[in-house]
C-alpha cells in the first residue's frame, strides 16, 4: 500500500491560473509522471500534462518540479521528504498553452535558423570517413535529448522576452560546436555565426544550463567557453587578423550570414545548405 502525499499543481491556460492542491495516492519507486497520471486517472482527468517515452530520452515532459527544472519521468518521489509538499509548475520561459504544457515552438524556430551540417561537395554520402578521435569530440553533443531544461533555465530569455529574437540559447549553441568541431562540415563561418547570429556575446556563462540538463552534457564548459574562445581570438587576436588578411587577400568573405538573411527568408530544405532542425516533436 502507498502512502498520501499532497501535490501542488498549476493549472491554468494562457489567460492565467493557480496552484491547486491535491491529495495523491504515492507507491514506493514511483516517479513525478506516475503521480501525474493517477491523478488524471482519479481527481483530474482534464489536467494536461506533455509526456512520450517515460524513460527519459524524449524530453516531452518537462516542467518545474518544486522550483527546479527536471524531467518528470526521472524525478524519482524518494528524493523528497514524506510530509514535504511537491509542487509542479510549467516551464517559465515558455508561453503557457494549458496546465503544465508550454508551447516550446520558440526552439523549433531556432533549430530551423542554425544552418545545417554541409558535407564535402565531392564525397559521396556513403563515403564519409571520421577518425574515431574525431567522433568522440562532438559526441557528447549528440546526447541532447532537447528537453529544452537548458532554454529554460537561461536567464537571457527567461528574464527578458525581448532577447528571444537575437538569442538561439545553450542548445544551439552546443548544436553549433558541434558542427564547428565536425572534420567534415566545409562550413567555416561557425563561429562568426553564433557570435553574429545566434547571440553567443549574451551567454555570460553561469552554468545554469549544464546543471539541468539530464543528460550531463557540460554545456557551458566543453561547448559554449570554447566557443567563446575561438570567436574572439579570431575577430581581436592581432596575429591572427593579420594572417587572414594576408592568406585571404582577394577572396570573398564567407561570413555573409547578415546579408545573406536580409535578402529574404530563410527556408528548411533537404539539401547540404539548407537548415538542418534536430528538433524532435513533442
Amino acid at each position: 500500500m502507498g502512502s498520501k502525499r499532497q501535490f501542488r499543481i498549476w493549472r491554468g491556460d494562457e489567460n492565467g491560473g493557480d496552484l491547486q492542491d491535491y491529495m495523491v495516492e504515492v507507491n514506493e519507486g514511483e516517479v513525478v509522471l506516475d503521480v501525474i497520471h493517477r491523478l488524471q486517472a482519479t481527481d483530474a482527468p482534464d489536467l494536461a500534462c506533455r509526456w512520450n517515452c517515460k524513460a527519459g530520452k524524449c524530453g516531452s515532459c518537462s516542467m518545474e518540479i518544486n522550483g527546479k527544472p527536471r524531467l518528470a519521468c526521472m524525478t524519482r518521489m524518494s528524493t523528497f521528504e514524506p510530509e514535504e509538499t511537491v509542487s509542479v509548475t510549467p516551464l517559465r520561459t515558455f508561453p503557457v498553452i494549458r496546465d503544465l504544457v508550454t508551447d516550446v515552438s520558440f526552439n523549433y524556430e531556432k533549430a530551423r535558423e542554425t544552418p545545417a551540417f554541409a558535407p564535402p561537395a565531392d564525397v559521396a554520402p556513403g563515403d564519409y570517413r571520421m577518425q574515431q578521435v574525431d567522433v568522440e569530440r562532438s559526441q557528447e553533443f549528440r546526447k541532447c535529448i532537447e528537453c529544452f531544461l537548458c532554454q529554460n533555465v537561461c536567464h537571457v530569455i527567461r528574464d527578458h522576452e525581448e532577447n528571444k529574437p537575437a538569442f538561439s540559447g545553450p542548445r544551439f549553441f552546443i548544436r553549433a560546436a558541434e558542427l564547428d568541431m565536425h572534420p567534415l562540415d566545409t562550413r567555416t563561418d561557425r563561429k562568426e555565426y553564433a557570435q553574429s547570429e545566434m547571440g553567443l556575446g549574451y551567454c555570460n556563462i553561469t552554468k545554469c544550463c549544464t546543471e539541468v540538463c539530464p543528460e550531463h552534457i557540460k554545456i557551458t564548459d566543453n561547448g559554449i567557453i570554447p566557443m567563446k574562445e575561438r570567436a574572439v581570438d579570431r575577430r581581436y587576436d592581432p596575429l591572427v587578423r593579420l594572417g587572414s588578411k594576408i592568406f585571404r587577400r582577394g577572396e570573398t568573405p564567407q561570413n555573409s550570414v547578415t546579408s545573406a538573411r536580409a535578402a529574404g527568408p530563410a527556408t528548411p530544405s533537404s539539401g547540404a545548405g539548407g537548415f538542418h532542425s534536430h528538433a524532435g516533436g513533442s
